[in-house]
């Protein structure tokens, strides 16, 4: 992307350009700890284009994986008196959505990249990472087709470089091998979008970098969308996007701490 292209792409939460594939308006995020509400987000508007990078950049407490859930339909936003919360994905409204609907979208619109892997530990690598096809096609389903799926298993794992790694339980693996198996987890069902929260943040730093470079590499080559959660600013830089979240809400435009000189806010 030159110069130009990045310059006009970072201008905050809504997207200037061309339709969105995800879009959120006007939502808001109560939770109860017993009597106490504690609200986390703020009436927020965000746009994500198709095989857009965004990065939602924000200190531990600002509320960015809350948001990353909404996008997800892992939760609802709030539903009060004068506020419209809207969340939706290719036109379709999630907040209408069912229990049951809502499943499907995940299963098959969305993949999730978690800081903490959730492998399961019983299972082998290539077991964890055909488990959601699994979910999306029933077990029946998926024994039809378990042949090919094991096979695109095995294709994203050699990719990723875990080709000799197959058949090990995730507790024979480094940290940064896990996470490698939670991306081609999340993407076996060739989602068109892509949800990562602090994938790095459980990582030092050059393994970090590595598993950064694995996903953006994807990313690139698929044209899928990406929407990353993250406090670390090296890691939003690299991104075609960046949104700031402060306390629940939106900042207009990113600082120059994160566009740099030679990209003046459009």
């Amino acid at each position: 992307m030159g110069t130009e292209d990045r310059a006009q792409t970072e201008t905050g939460g809504v997207a200037t350009a061309a339709a969105s594939i995800l879009s959120v308006r006007d939502v808001h995020k109560t939770y109860k700890l017993g009597r106490v509400k504690v609200p986390v987000l703020h009436g927020v508007d965000i746009d994500v284009r198709p095989g857009e990078w965004v990065t939602i950049l924000g200190a531990s407490g600002s509320g960015k994986s809350t948001l990353l859930h909404l996008m997800g339909g892992l939760d609802r936003p709030d539903k009060n008196e004068g506020q419209r919360a809207s969340i939706k994905f290719e036109g379709t409204e999630l907040t209408k959505q069912s229990k049951r609907a809502l499943d499907r979208y995940r299963a098959d619109d969305v993949g999730f990249v978690f800081q903490f892997y959730h492998l399961l530990p019983e299972l082998s690598v290539v077991q964890n990472v055909c488990i959601g096809a699994m979910i999306l096609h029933g077990r029946i389903g998926y024994m039809r087709q378990r042949q090919g799926t094991i096979e695109r298993a095995t294709k994203l794992l050699e990719r990723f470089g875990l080709g000799h790694r197959l058949k090990h339980r995730p507790m024979e693996l480094s940290g940064g091998e896990r996470q490698r198996v939670a991306i081609a987890r999340a993407l076996i069902n060739d989602p068109k979008l892509l949800l990562a929260d602090e994938p790095t943040g459980n990582l030092d730093l050059k393994t970090g970098q590595s598993i950064l470079d694995t996903m953006i590499e994807y990313r690139e080559r698929a044209g899928l969308t990406m929407v990353m959660v993250t406090h670390d600013e090296r890691i939003a830089e690299r991104a075609d996007r960046v949104i700031r979240l402060v306390d629940g809400r939106v900042e207009g435009v990113p600082d120059s701490s994160i566009m740099g000189s030679e990209h003046p806010p459009a």
